[in-house]
């Protein structure tokens, strides 16, 4: 299937509320932090894959244009792509095919958002997203319209809150670790996520990621150009993709069928028959704490309603059996939405290489998944990544 392609540098700017950088310099500075990571330079990046969310964010039309040159993608092949929060995950996927084709060895994929240039707040770009006859009348936001997901999950399986509140514990105690994170808070405990300010039951705000600007970047490679650069290239086995019905209301959520079809797309790929034994560390999406229970079972990873009681037996910590978001995810080191996706590549890439630092997890592992969802209950991404 064309060249085989690794993942052989990654970048990150620090994950913070109000940037004062503009999204350019946002872009270029985790697109050069890739590049130095391999020592490359932008003469030797023969495309530029963008991924970032809607143009409302930075209040500019032709976003993708306007990203370009921050992004390295002056006077090269540039594509932007957007499928909401699955665009992270989704612009890997995107870069993988660019090389995978042949027509590219070297390839730089960079994902921006600053979502505070949206004021009063993001929820305002949100609201566009929703049928305008049927929908908007009502002013959803998606706060309201997760709660409706996440209490069906709960309301099917019996699951009781402290095991999905547990979630977000873990992952700001990972967070604290990263020097990228926004929101790592090592005291904080279940019944503090308990006490939160209930926002639309059952979230709480410390169910939630909090609204976040920055950039990822990572640099893909053809196998001949990544031995010749690294001696520990990380490549990319199996990418997959799913968009589910346009209508969140007319489906039942307690299940993330878009995660599971992307899913096992991505494993047939890789060659991967039993996920729970071939997967060793797993970066789900996670803007809810709830989300990255739900989104584990998608991947194949638990039976459905089970990834709690993995949680309650440590099986997720960065010490337990499948090590879910060692980084701290979302909910920790912040939700700049397509930047967030590109995050769990570039986690992945640190992990499998052994160069996570202080968020290392023990041992080995010599292969993860990374997931995106996007828009209303709707779009999977997924990429299996391997050493």
């Amino acid at each position: 299937m064309g060249q085989k392609v690794a993942v052989i540098g990654a970048g990150m700017t620090k994950f913070t509320r109000r940037a004062q950088e503009t999204g350019k310099e946002l872009s270029w500075e985790a697109a050069k932090a890739a590049l130095d990571s391999c020592e490359l330079t932008l003469d030797d990046v023969q495309a530029v894959c963008m991924g970032t969310a809607p143009d409302a964010f930075d209040g500019v039309h032709m976003k993708g244009e306007y990203l370009s040159d921050g992004a390295g993608g002056f006077g090269k092949p540039y594509m932007r792509s957007y499928v909401g929060g699955g665009t992270g995950v989704f612009g890997a996927i995107q870069g993988w095919y660019t090389v995978a084709s042949g027509m590219f060895d070297v390839a730089l994929v960079v994902c921006e958002e600053k979502m505070s240039s949206t004021q009063p707040h993001p929820q305002g770009a949100f609201l566009t997203i929703f049928d305008n006859i049927l929908e908007r009348p009502l002013g959803p936001n998606l706060l309201w319209i997760f709660a409706l997901e996440m209490n069906r999950y709960m309301t099917v399986h019996g699951i009781d809150k402290r095991d999905i509140a547990a979630v977000s514990v873990k992952n700001k105690h990972n967070a604290v670790d990263h020097p990228s994170a926004l929101l790592g808070m090592g005291g904080i405990t279940v019944d503090d996520v308990l006490a939160s300010e209930v926002l639309a039951w059952p979230v709480q705000r410390l169910d939630v990621s909090p609204v976040t600007d920055g950039a990822v970047a990572v640099v893909l490679a053809a196998e001949h150009v990544a031995k010749r650069l690294t001696d520990k290239p990380v490549w990319i086995e199996g990418v997959g993709w799913h968009l589910d019905s346009s209508y969140w209301t007319n489906r039942d959520l307690y299940y993330p069928d878009y995660v599971e079809y992307a899913a096992r797309m991505a494993y047939d790929m890789a060659g991967i028959k039993e996920p729970r034994k071939e997967i060793h560390i797993a970066e789900p999406y996670d803007p809810f704490d709830y989300k990255e229970l739900h989104h584990l079972e998608g991947l194949l990873l638990f039976d459905k309603g089970k990834a709690p009681e993995a949680m309650r037996d440590g099986v997720l910590y960065r010490d337990g059996d499948l090590p879910s978001c060692p980084s701290g995810g979302l909910l920790g080191v912040g939700n700049p939405i397509a930047a967030a996706g590109l995050m769990k590549i570039a986690e992945l890439f640190w992990q499998l290489r052994g160069d996570a630092g202080a968020r290392q997890v023990p041992g080995s592992p010599k292969r993860g998944v990374a997931q995106a969802w996007g828009d209303l209950m709707q779009v999977g991404t997924v990429v299996v990544m391997g050493r």
